[in-house]
């Protein structure tokens, strides 16, 4: 997934004196009203070192490597490899934007279910070593094309193979026999790779069957003579503290049990969703409007009854930045700008759409809204890992500009963290925002 389109020197809006989010929004909602109305995106790049220190706090014995294909802003990017964080890498170009950042080749993952050979020599050339194998075929390109590679097999999970109709990775019956064609071909295997998605609802089954798998594997590789080092428990970490929470308490025991820290082994995982998702607001325009009375009659009394909802139209949808819609995600029902809600005002039934005017470009389905006029804005939070597309023929902006911003704490805490965006970060502007 394509990351927000950033410039290669980019400025960040530095908020002193009160100056809030909240009011950054407010500015470019007023500068958008005399002119185009388009839309844009607001990035809170405080957010990125917030989660991480709530990160370190709650999991301290997990290292976080982020999954560019959740968001590749550069900035996004250099944040994160400033505070120290390993990259998951799904293609050549990942890896290329990664390595511009300054990331040492030791701290990349080239990860992905089938690996172009051109990626495989990409990665060869540049000294990413550690690559995850998905199935034979690929330890045979591997083999063939990179034999310094150090592989982490990727161990299929029931809770995963529950969420997709594809096979994923290696059931715990075959590794066995991968480890010895590995043995083999000469390529070094050091650690198991598995996912648990965020979707599951048992946390505590699911992980310690992966986690007991996972050291039968280990254990398997190091009967075949393999240095086995590395544990990735991979990604479904949602945003959410809470979530973090949990999956922490099923985690930690099982860890302690199974590769505790006199072990040696690096364990790692995937927190994509969890880092960006708060850190990015999408502000949409309402282009159009239309109403829809509904009527019918009762069958008790025989009463005609109206039923009022409304269709607004906005100018971003699901081929511009709602595209990850079209893969079943769901999109929450937005903030409306400058609007309180009273405790009797009406609501009204309602559903947002794309400027499209196809059927498929249904951003929320149903919502509750007060009744919105045409030029009203509406605000989407948790946006950081829905990256802008370019579809140039149906949004109305094909790239929508990105404002960032930091907090004077955040700033000050960034530093204290060791990270100063206005030095140690070649790419960063940072100014004072003006009201």
């Amino acid at each position: 997934m394509k990351g927000f389109p950033d410039k290669p020197n980019y400025i960040i809006e530095l908020l002193e004196g009160g100056v809030t989010l909240e009011d950054v929004i407010d500015g470019h909602i007023c500068e958008q009203d005399q002119v185009e109305k388009s839309a844009f995106v607001v990035g809170d790049l405080g957010a990125l070192m917030r989660q991480h220190t709530c990160w370190q706090s709650m999991v301290p014995q997990v290292q976080p490597y982020y999954p560019v294909k959740c968001n590749s802003s550069p900035a996004v990017i250099e944040v994160l490899a400033s505070l120290g964080l390993g990259f998951v890498c799904a293609n050549k170009a990942e890896v290329s934007l990664v390595l511009e950042h300054g990331v040492p080749p030791e701290n990349i993952i080239l990860s992905s279910a089938f690996k172009q050979l051109a990626h495989i020599k990409y990665a060869a050339k540049n000294s990413v070593r550690h690559l995850v194998c998905e199935n034979e075929a690929e330890l045979s390109k591997i083999a063939r094309l990179h034999p310094e590679a150090k592989l982490l097999l990727q161990l299929t999970t029931e809770a995963h193979a529950a969420e997709t109709s594809m096979p994923f990775g290696f059931s715990l019956k075959s590794c066995r026999h991968l480890l010895e064609t590995a043995k083999e071909q000469g390529v070094q295997v050091v650690g198991v790779a598995f996912h648990i998605p965020s979707s599951c609802q048992d946390l505590q089954q699911a992980y310690t069957r992966a986690l007991s798998d996972a050291r039968c594997v280990f254990d398997m590789g190091l009967d075949l003579g393999f240095n086995m080092q590395i544990l990735d428990i991979g990604g479904g970490f949602t945003g959410s503290e809470f979530q973090l929470k949990q999956v922490e308490s099923a985690v930690r025991p099982l860890l302690d049990a199974y590769f505790p820290q006199r072990s040696g082994v690096q364990v790692l995982a995937q927190p994509g969703c969890f880092y960006v998702a708060s850190a990015f607001t999408l502000a949409v325009s309402v282009i159009g409007k239309e109403v829809v009375t509904r009527r019918w009659d009762s069958l008790s009394q025989g009463e005609k009854n109206e039923d009022t909802e409304f269709l607004y139209y906005m100018n971003e949808g699901v081929y511009g930045s709602f595209s990850h819609k079209l893969l079943g995600n769901i999109i929450t029902t937005p903030l409306v700008h400058k609007h309180t809600l009273c405790v009797d005002e009406a609501v009204y039934p309602s559903s947002l759409w794309g400027p499209s005017l196809d059927q498929l470009d249904q951003v929320v389905d149903r919502c509750f809204l007060p009744e919105l006029l045409v030029g009203d804005w509406l605000l989407f939070s948790n946006m950081g890992t829905c990256g802008l597309e370019e579809f140039s023929c149906v949004s109305t902006c094909s790239q929508l500009p990105v404002y960032y911003t930091i907090s004077t704490p955040d700033w000050y805490e960034m530093r204290e963290a060791g990270v100063a965006l206005d030095s140690a970060m070649k790419n960063f502007s940072v100014l004072q925002y003006s009201v």
